[in-house]
């Protein structure tokens, strides 16, 4: 027999029990949520994961928080587990967000509530909300950044050679990203401010499956050897950090950074500490942070609201169409940083230590 938590508060005395119990068993007293995160390859994922642990099990809930490596059958496995097993909520962050709607109707028929995190689950009517940054906000800041480090890079070149990464196209956000850096890059693309020596310009052949660095390396590889013979690369439009350390791993390899070949302008996101630490040192120009802790923090609250019968807090209820449905949804703003603001933003708001990032 399970004891409720007054039951337990009883046996163990109110004003010591909190010092007594178990967190995880006072925190069974709300139900389990369900965290399928895609992988602990990026830092930012992990990072997700342990803040949206701590923030429900303080708020009362015991979680199931589980990692897929990027392999959909895996991340399937562990959602239809966690549907068995009875949980009240899941919060999804989905490798392929085409593929999970057998389970989600099995979640929805069980009185499951479903919440895409951060990428959006498509072809699903059985996805009741979206929590995620303003993603077409975030290309528009690397494509921002790109022109800006252009400008003060390259500042007497025109136009300017540009090559374009995308993100895995099997991830919703690859494409709001990539339109959002577009709304800026194609008018000075159209007026012969910025070349693309390639002509790849369409997340068809921009994209970069699974986010792999490694991919984004050898694609960089290949249109330096066919491209770039007789002129030199200026810019690299990158959606993420992990193809941004590619991009640059692959254009160091012929000389970009060293002599009299400047390196080139190359973007990215998450403000992972690789990218940050490359940052600073002078070679990635850019990246776009989003707080986890944030978008864990609404995540849980939405959460928590949705279980408890309240009214969870949505600002947005137009954008995000997932080919079924508009999923309401709740969008956080992302932040740009360079070299001249990585200490007052990651530092200052306490993300990283300026120990982690020497």
């Amino acid at each position: 027999m399970q004891l409720s938590r007054r039951a337990l508060l009883a046996l163990a005395g109110a004003t010591t029990a909190s010092s007594i119990l178990p967190t995880a068993l006072l925190a069974q007293d709300k139900g389990t949520v369900g965290i399928a995160m895609p992988t602990k390859s990026s830092t930012r994922w992990i990072s997700d994961g342990d803040s949206m642990v701590a923030q429900f099990q303080a708020a009362g809930y015991a979680t199931d928080l589980q990692y897929a490596e990027d392999d959909i059958p895996t991340q399937l496995s562990q959602i239809e587990n966690m549907i068995t097993s009875g949980v009240k909520a899941l919060i999804i962050a989905a490798i392929d967000g085409t593929t999970l709607s057998n389970a989600l109707a099995n979640a929805a028929a069980a009185g499951i509530k479903v919440i895409a995190y951060d990428r959006l689950i498509r072809q699903s009517p059985d996805v009741d909300y979206y929590t995620t940054f303003d993603n077409f906000q975030v290309g528009v800041l690397q494509a921002n950044s790109l022109v800006a480090g252009l400008k003060e890079r390259f500042g007497d070149v025109k136009p300017w050679n540009v090559e374009l990464f995308g993100g895995s196209p099997d991830d919703n956000n690859a494409f709001f990203f990539f339109d959002g850096a577009m709304s800026v890059l194609q008018p000075m693309i159209d007026a012969g401010e910025i070349a693309i020596p390639s002509g790849q310009m369409t997340m068809e052949v921009c994209g970069t499956l699974r986010w792999d660095g490694s991919v984004a390396q050898a694609r960089m590889d290949n249109l330096l050897a066919s491209n770039y013979a007789d002129k030199a690369l200026h810019g690299a439009l990158s959606p993420y950090d992990g193809l941004s350390i590619g991009i640059l791993s692959s254009v160091k390899g012929v000389g970009y950074g060293s002599g009299d070949m400047k390196m080139p302008i190359v973007t990215g996101q998450d403000a992972e500490i690789p990218s940050v630490k490359s940052i600073i040192a002078g070679e990635q120009y850019s990246t776009v942070f989003k707080d986890t802790r944030e978008l864990a923090k609404v995540t849980v609250a939405l959460v928590d609201a949705v279980l408890t019968g309240g009214t969870p807090e949505i600002n947005d209820t137009k954008t995000y169409d997932n080919g079924n449905k508009v999923v309401p949804s709740y969008l956080l703003t992302p932040v740009a940083v360079d070299g001249t603001n990585w200490k007052e933003v990651l530092v200052g708001a306490g993300y990283y230590t300026e120990d982690q990032l020497q």
